[in-house]
């Protein structure tokens, strides 16, 4: 089934002509962007580069494009408005709005057809206000088109022979600051700090959520005993304490992609976020 996906896919995109990708270096962008260059149409590869995209990102995302064969270009995001640094719940719709209409532009200017981004089929069951900008810029999702999940991206990318086929997800880190509280390029810095020193740590899966003075660590629960551990919690207290923190604490569920979206509630169109 997931082979017949790949088949129609292709074919989605020789009728394309061309096309500039919206290319994170994450495992569903690095899978269409293998899709593209087999389907041998003229394509680019697009990595936004900003505050809220750690700087490594982008060159591995850099390196992938080259390694696959594609064009890459890296298209500087910012300065933010005052919708996206306010935070509300539509901060991503405010971001992608800016990639996209970015995005566009090049793609006019450099005589590609169609704009593309690498969302799939579960990302339509999550809160994404991002796809409404997608929808008003007209950017296409192929995967979604052909109805391809994460696994069988996952799947589908290892028997590509692509290293990014069980990468972890890597949403922006203003995705670790509660909405209601001001984005702002301190928090984003040590929110990056933080996490590049867990994984230093041999910690694979983990987010540090940024509650002020409070750092909540969300790791993988296979890895919570380990965190534990007398001699790495010292360590990971000073270490984020130094960074700015006053208090270090670690969510006992575990590492939760969009823990963030547990305040919304679908049946109000208002918000209220504590701050203490």
């Amino acid at each position: 089934m997931s082979v017949d996906k790949l088949t129609n896919l292709i074919e989605i995109l020789k009728d394309m002509q061309s096309a500039l990708l919206a290319f994170s270096g994450g495992a569903d962008s690095t899978f269409l962007l293998k899709a593209l260059h087999i389907s041998g149409i003229k394509a680019l590869a697009v990595t936004a580069s900003s505050e809220i995209i750690p700087f490594p990102e982008v060159l591995a995302a850099e390196k992938i494009a080259k390694e696959v064969g594609v064009e890459h270009k890296v298209l500087r995001i910012g300065p933010f408005s005052e919708d996206f640094l306010n935070n509300t719940p539509e901060r991503c719709f405010f971001c992608k709005t800016a990639l996209f209409k970015n995005l566009k532009e090049t793609a006019l200017s450099e005589g590609f057809r169609f704009v593309l981004d690498g969302s799939n089929s579960d990302d339509l069951m999550d809160y994404r206000p991002g796809q409404r900008a997608a929808s008003e810029y007209h950017v296409r999702s192929p995967l979604i088109e052909v109805g391809l999940s994460k696994n069988e991206v996952r799947e589908l990318s290892k028997q590509l022979g692509l290293a990014t086929w069980d990468k972890p997800s890597s949403p922006c880190l203003a995705t670790r600051i509660p909405y209601g509280r001001r984005i702002t390029s301190k928090a984003l810095k040590r929110i990056e700090c933080s996490e590049d020193f867990l994984r230093a740590l041999g910690f694979q899966y983990v987010r540090v959520r940024d509650h002020g003075d409070v750092a909540r660590i969300e790791i993988e629960e296979g890895a919570i005993e380990q965190m534990l551990r007398p001699g790495k919690r010292r360590i990971i207290s000073e270490t984020l304490r130094s960074l700015g923190y006053k208090f270090i604490s670690l969510d006992l569920e575990g590492y939760q992609s969009g823990s963030m979206n547990r305040i919304l509630d679908d049946n109000e169109s208002s918000w209220n976020i504590q701050s203490t």
